[in-house]
């Protein structure tokens, strides 16, 4: 499947685009359970999202966000670009990386979504979650930078005994993430003590 990703740009990019897609409704539907009670039993402290580019979308729970097609649209230019230098030079193992870093990280957190997702129904639906839980946004997103870890290193294993760039590329993309949402947690951890 890897070379035939790396033959056929529409192939990833089709995949890529659709599990982006996926993210955003999955955020919006996760988002509006949320608002329905969920949140009456678990507060998370700020936006429900944690990409900051996203919040405002997000907490106004728009279906059509022209911040996210800007950013649909300039990552499969990026990706399109870097398809054609790839092949033009003659390493497709640098398109494989990138193309890897975005959908398996899209995979890790279609795994929080899915999760999201049958909680928070399971919780509207019935009384198995009782009392209130609250996190601070810091613990929010250290506990995210974890989950990106174990994503990052599982997929470093993979891609260690396979010898797959775009594993690789999974576990480098995973990282990244895990390094962004630990340094917004060292932000958000900052602001509340200075509150």
């Amino acid at each position: 499947m890897e070379v035939q990703l790396r033959e056929h740009l529409w192939l990833g990019l089709i995949i890529w685009m659709a599990l982006f897609i996926s993210d955003y409704s999955f955020t919006i539907a996760c988002a509006r359970l949320y608002r329905r009670g969920v949140n009456e039993k678990i507060v998370f402290e700020g936006s429900f999202e944690l990409t900051p580019y996203y919040q405002k979308d997000i907490d106004a729970l728009k279906k059509f966000s022209p911040r996210f097609l800007l950013a649909l649209v300039l990552a499969v230019t990026v990706l399109s670009v870097l398809w054609f230098l790839a092949t033009y030079v003659e390493m497709p193992e640098l398109y494989s990386l990138a193309l890897g870093a975005l959908v398996l990280l899209q995979l890790a957190v279609h795994k929080r979504h899915l999760q999201n997702f049958f909680l928070f129904r399971a919780i509207l639906k019935s009384d198995l979650v009782r009392g209130r839980i609250e996190y601070p946004r810091s613990l929010i997103l250290r506990q995210s930078s974890l989950e990106l870890c174990v994503f990052s290193a599982m997929f470093a294993l993979i891609a260690l005994f396979t010898w797959s760039i775009f594993v690789l590329g999974g576990a480098l993309g995973c990282a990244s993430a895990a390094v962004k949402h630990w340094q917004l947690s060292q932000s958000a951890l900052k602001s509340a003590a200075s509150a």
